[in-house]
C-alpha cells in the first residue's frame, strides 16, 4: 500500500483556441457573421497577436462568457476522495472518475497529508489504519464473495474504505469555470491538496492560453486585497477597508 504522488495531465484543448475567442467576441459586437470569416483567421488573416489583444481588452472590461466556448481535459491521478468529493462540487464541468464499484481496490494506494507525514505518532497511527482498512476491505470482499454476491462485492466492500483512499479522474472545464476554480482553490484558504492540484492545473493553461490565464489566480491576485476578512486572510493583501 504505497503512499501515492500527485500527477495532472493536460490531455486536450479546444483547437484554434485563440481565434475561437476572437470569434466569438466580435460576433458580439460585430453586424456581420463571423462565421463566414474564422477560416481565415485561422490562417492568419487577423494576426493573432492582434487577436490576442483585442480579447485583453474585452477581458479587461470584465466581459467573460464567450471564453466558455474554450475547454480543456485533464487527467489526474494520486488525489483522494477527498479531494475529488471538493472538485465535483464546481458543476460547470465533466466528470469521469475511477469507480470503487468495479475497480478491485485491494491494496489500494492512499493520499499521506504533510502535516501527518512530519508527525511520528501521528503517522504511525494514520499506517495502521491504512493497512487495516485495506485489511477489512479484503475480508469483507471474500466473505461477499463466497456468499454470492460475486464481482458485486466490492460494491459493499468499498464503505470501508477511507476518505485517504487514492482515486483517479478526468475532468473537463471551459476556461470561465477554470478562472472561477482558481480564484477559489488557489487561494490559501484552500485546502492543501486540492490547492496542490489547482497551482498544477494553471501552470498548464498559462503554457497553452496565456492570453486567458496569465491573470489567473487566487482573487486577491486580481482584486489587490483579500476578500476572505481579517479573520481568515493569510496576510499576502490587505483586507478591503470598509
Amino acid at each position: 500500500m504505497p503512499v501515492a504522488a500527485l500527477k495532472v495531465e493536460l490531455l486536450a484543448m479546444t483547437p484554434d483556441a485563440v481565434t475561437l475567442i476572437y470569434a466569438a467576441f466580435r460576433q458580439c459586437y460585430a453586424k456581420g457573421f463571423v462565421g463566414k470569416d474564422f477560416k481565415k483567421w485561422v490562417k492568419g488573416e487577423v494576426p493573432l497577436e492582434q487577436q490576442k489583444q483585442f480579447i485583453e481588452n474585452i477581458l479587461a472590461s470584465g466581459h467573460q462568457s464567450p471564453i466558455e466556448h474554450v475547454s480543456f481535459t485533464f487527467a489526474v491521478e494520486g488525489v483522494s476522495r477527498a479531494l475529488t468529493h471538493q472538485l465535483v462540487r464546481h458543476r460547470i464541468a465533466s466528470y469521469s472518475q475511477q469507480s470503487q464499484r468495479y475497480v478491485d481496490a485491494k491494496d489500494f494506494c492512499y493520499i499521506l497529508p504533510p502535516a501527518i507525514a512530519k508527525n511520528e505518532e501521528a503517522k504511525v497511527i494514520f499506517e495502521e489504519f491504512m493497512t487495516q482498512a485495506a485489511e477489512t476491505y479484503a475480508k469483507l470482499q471474500a466473505i461477499l464473495e463466497n456468499s454470492g454476491r460475486g464481482k458485486k462485492a466490492n460494491e459493499d466492500a468499498r464503505y470501508v474504505l477511507p476518505n485517504a483512499c487514492e482515486s483517479k479522474i478526468v475532468f473537463t472545464m471551459n476556461c470561465r469555470s477554470l478562472l472561477n476554480f482558481f480564484e477559489l482553490r488557489c487561494c490559501n484558504r484552500a485546502q492543501w491538496e486540492i490547492r496542490n492540484m489547482a497551482w498544477k492545473m494553471l501552470k498548464l493553461v498559462r503554457e497553452k492560453l496565456p492570453v486567458v490565464f496569465n491573470l489567473a489566480g487566487p482573487k486577491c491576485e486580481r482584486l489587490g486585497y483579500c476578500p476572505e476578512g481579517e479573520k481568515f486572510s493569510c496576510g499576502k493583501y490587505p483586507c478591503k477597508l470598509g
